[in-house]
């Protein structure tokens, strides 16, 4: 007993230490979670030792990670996530810090899959061959999306009359979508979204406190752009599927009929596959722009892309266009410029929805040349 609240007092202290309410130097913070790690080791069968275990090793692979010590933090939070697995069953407040711990350890693996926006580098996935993840990084993200899921599955296994848990499972399904998005999965990932804002709307609705009710806006207002991101990736097949499981909301209705039409689906199929008047589909398309951008390339003696200047390097917003559309009017507009770098020379063109980015993601592609495919609308 004098040991257990020896090591409860020194895990006071570190809590004060990381709250910012003590302070200490670098080499003293290290010595001290140190410390604490060995002595919350020597109890391993007290259960609220063991959740502080788990703890603990996720503050000492933060530091690892924030020294830029990648490897050796995973190894940690692995450790640690088999320690708060063990305390779990005790009490739904240890579950809660490993179902947190999961999402945490996912996010840390994930990390290389988002660019600084934390949005997915490889949208597209398996599609984007070539260019998508690394063989690591993509085992990587399927370790963080496993250990993501498992947290979903703790917090839906506790009390949901309790607000905490709601909330809990609410934003474990945000950051599965966020780890699907990651690995391409953007239908998966956009039924998740959908699943989480439900959960995040009927919390409003239950009146909650001014904190909490803010904490749920911001995560509905995270949603709402992911989901209206993520419609871009998606095929026509993928959307009318949503559609078909009441996954798509109404709000996003007008997005997903622009995204059809770019994909160059005619109004009538848009309508019939997506349950929605021919008039309904025609006044969105009139009044939902979309923003066309474009690059023009030339490729040099050397072998190397050249992007050519405004105009063939632009972007303009559009109404009720295909991406094949603008992309021929441009191209003709092109081939009678004094910039076009004549016949037998390699050039291209690379059209996107909203942004520039990954070539396999561009709305349409056309490599001119001797050798080249023909262009191909996607």
């Amino acid at each position: 007993m004098v040991q257990r609240e020896a090591v409860l007092r020194l895990d006071d202290q570190w809590a004060r230490v990381r709250a910012g309410a003590a302070q200490a130097a670098p080499a003293e913070r290290e010595r001290l979670l140190d410390e604490l790690i060995g002595a919350l080791r020597t109890l391993p069968d007290d259960p609220e030792c063991t959740a502080l275990l788990g703890l603990r090793l996720a503050d000492r692979a933060a530091l690892r990670f924030a020294a830029g010590d990648r490897a050796s933090a995973l190894a940690t939070i692995e450790e640690g996530l088999r320690s708060s697995e063990r305390a779990a069953r005790h009490t739904p407040e240890y579950a809660r810090w490993y179902a947190r711990g999961l999402i945490n350890h996912g996010v840390w693996l994930a990390w290389p899959l988002s660019d600084a926006n934390r949005l997915p580098k490889h949208p597209l996935g398996p599609a984007a061959a070539g260019e998508g993840p690394s063989a690591m990084e993509r085992a990587a993200g399927e370790r963080a999306r496993h250990l993501t899921r498992t947290a979903v599955e703790v917090w839906a296994g506790l009390d949901q009359q309790d607000p905490v848990n709601r909330r809990g499972l609410a934003q474990a399904k945000v950051f599965l979508g966020d780890r699907l998005a990651e690995l391409g999965l953007t239908e998966e990932a956009v039924a998740w979204a959908v699943d989480a804002e439900a959960d995040f709307r009927r919390l409003l609705l239950a009146d909650p406190g001014a904190q909490e009710a803010e904490a749920a806006e911001e995560a509905l207002d995270h949603i709402g752009r992911q989901l209206e991101l993520r419609l871009r990736y998606l095929a026509f097949d993928e959307l009318v599927g949503l559609r078909t499981r009441g996954l798509l909301p109404e709000r996003l209705l007008p997005r997903a009929v622009v995204a059809a039409r770019i994909r160059s689906v005619e109004e009538p199929e848009i309508a019939a596959r997506l349950h929605l008047g021919a008039e309904q589909v025609r006044t969105m398309l009139e009044v939902t722009p979309w923003l066309a951008v474009w690059r023009f390339d030339v490729r040099g003696p050397d072998g190397s892309w050249n992007t050519l200047p405004h105009p063939w390097h632009s972007a303009t917003e559009v109404r009720n266009r295909t991406a094949e559309d603008v992309a021929t009017e441009l191209i003709q507009g092109f081939t009678h410029s004094p910039d076009h770098p004549g016949h037998g020379a390699h050039w291209r063109v690379l059209l996107w929805w909203h942004e520039e980015g990954d070539p396999a993601g561009a709305r349409f592609r056309l490599l001119v040349g001797p050798d080249a495919a023909p262009p191909t609308p996607s």
